[in-house]
């Protein structure tokens, strides 16, 4: 039923989502320019995306097909298949859609990647891993293709779909890629598709023999003793059943490192797609190449005088993004500037922790009242040293002040019972402005507050405050011990902003600030709670 707008709604929207029957067909989009150095050649070359079904791979059509007819309703409970990914991950997907079924389970490969493993528990399937080859042949009684088909006959809730020997794998490209693209696009003159199960260039190929003779069938398989995710190379073909060989008019091999570096062209032109789409493309130039140095590439032309090729695009790059640095190497990705930061600074940070100085000190400091009798105390506007303050002003129960100003700072001034840490240097920049200064501040912060440091029993149990000279490394040591479970904060622009403070006014909690004075010094009065240095 056509639905052009792209909308699916009712009881069976997700159903009629996943269904080609019901969504528009699956884009097909001319590659760039820059991409095709055979434009000029008269050869127009065209991306199926098959990575736009909603199960994001090709092997969404062969899902549908072989759960549809092998399914049996009020019997089937489990699905199980060896896959290295995509058809697995789309048969738990179909089977929870169209047949109500939660329990599909994986057989594959130990040497599957950690990024694929973790994507199939995504989606929720049960994994069971095998030794030897990655891709072992489909009647290896050691291999996990005939395991999965041994389980399969022992009962006759579970169904094995085997996507290696079951016809109904080729036929959904029969059924629904083959009619799509020969839709969108008549006058196709080349169709290209990678060869792993052999299904999709047997589907394709069988399709266009009979609709359009005329059309050349492209496979490619991966190049002996090489690997790229998903195809095959061609002598791993020989035991495999389906009638590919009269599917096919030629085969190009295609290496790894090819298959990656223009599968990486074609995303960042906006081709987004995986490794098997590269490889794809790759036997295609191939292919071209020589019939250009063989001077018959114009045999290959349709009656407008341009060669339409196609070919598929058949998953996402996201799963490979390991094996994409791995395979090419540092040269194919920019540099990431700062990158030393990546093993360092490595917790959150919450703007609640780093406080203003007026509100926070009242709770960290307790004023003893009976020595501030006016005269008692220096007058507000001389710089008052630690003695003075002493028997006036100590720090909460419960609470600890750690300073991290360097020593001879410390020694100047200093709240009662502060614990000097001289990380913070004042010649040095705000940490948050040259790496440098953040990597050797967190790793020295790290260490010190390790759970064998001799200084964390002070600490433990208490409110912490960090003060240093412009709040930014008190900032930086507040996210350290936060991630250790210390209820820490740091003042908002350090001893700094505390030099800003002058005679408060005390209500509630807060410091009432009078900006008009900026002199640095310490004193309390009568009336007032707090009045901090520089």
């Amino acid at each position: 039923m056509p639905n052009p707008l792209n909308v699916f709604k009712g009881p069976n929207s997700v159903k009629d989502y996943f269904d080609p029957d019901s969504a528009p067909p699956l884009p097909l989009v001319e590659i760039p320019e820059k991409l095709n150095p055979y434009r000029r050649d008269g050869v127009r070359i065209y991306a199926k995306m098959m990575t736009m079904h909603p199960a994001n791979n090709v092997k969404a059509m062969p899902a549908l097909n072989l759960l549809e007819n092998g399914v049996v309703p009020g019997k089937t409970n489990t699905i199980i298949e060896y896959s290295s990914g995509s058809t697995v991950i789309s048969m738990s997907l179909v089977s929870r859609v169209f047949h109500g079924i939660p329990d599909t389970r994986a057989f594959l490969s130990n040497k599957t990647s950690p990024a694929k493993l973790r994507l199939m528990q995504f989606f929720g399937l049960d994994i069971t891993l095998f030794g030897g080859p990655s891709q072992p042949e489909p009647a290896d009684e050691r291999g996990g293709i005939r395991a999965a088909q041994k389980m399969a006959e022992e009962s006759e809730s579970i169904i094995n779909p085997n996507q290696y020997d079951n016809d109904d794998n080729w036929k959904a490209h029969v059924r629904w890629t083959g009619p799509q693209i020969l839709t969108q696009l008549p006058e196709i003159n080349l169709i290209c598709a990678g060869m792993g199960t052999s299904g999709t260039m047997t589907g394709l190929g069988t399709y266009f023999k009979e609709a359009k003779p005329s059309v050349f069938r492209l496979g490619v398989c991966t190049a002996a003793g090489d690997r790229v995710p998903g195809p095959r190379s061609f002598a791993l073909l020989a035991p495999v059943e389906f009638p590919w060989k009269t599917a096919v008019d030629h085969i190009e091999e295609v290496g790894s490192h090819n298959s990656f570096s223009l599968s990486l062209d074609l995303c960042r032109e906006g081709i987004v797609c995986g490794p098997s789409s590269g490889f794809n493309l790759k036997g295609l130039f191939q292919f071209i190449e020589k019939h250009k140095a063989a001077g018959t590439l114009r045999d290959l032309a349709g009656a407008d005088g341009e060669i339409h090729c196609v070919f598929l695009c058949c998953d996402l790059p996201y799963q490979y993004v390991n094996e994409y640095f791995d395979k090419l190497g540092s040269e194919y990705f920019p540099p990431i500037t700062n990158e030393e930061l990546t093993k360092v600074d490595l917790y959150r940070y919450d703007e609640a922790w780093e406080e203003d100085a007026a509100a926070v000190l009242p709770r960290f400091l307790d004023v003893n009242r009976a020595g501030t009798q006016e005269g008692l105390i220096p007058n507000h506007n001389l710089i008052v040293d630690e003695k003075a303050l002493e028997g006036v002003v100590a720090p909460k129960a419960g609470t600890a002040i750690i300073d991290l100003r360097q020593y001879a700072d410390f020694e100047k001034f200093s709240f009662p019972g502060s614990i000097n840490l001289p990380f913070a240097d004042p010649s040095n920049p705000s940490p948050f402005s040259k790496p440098a200064v953040l990597e050797a501040l967190w790793l020295k912060l790290e260490g010190h507050f390790s759970s064998t440091h001799e200084l964390l029993p002070l600490m433990q149990g208490k409110r912490i405050l960090l003060l240093c000279y412009d709040g930014d490394s008190g900032r930086v040591a507040t996210s350290v011990l936060r991630a250790k479970g210390y209820e820490a904060s740091s003042v908002k622009g350090g001893f700094w902003a505390l030099a800003d403070l002058d005679i408060r006014q005390a209500i509630g909690d807060h410091i009432l600030a009078n900006s008009q004075s900026s002199k640095p010094g310490m004193a309390v009065a009568r009336e007032v709670e707090l009045i901090t240095p520089s």
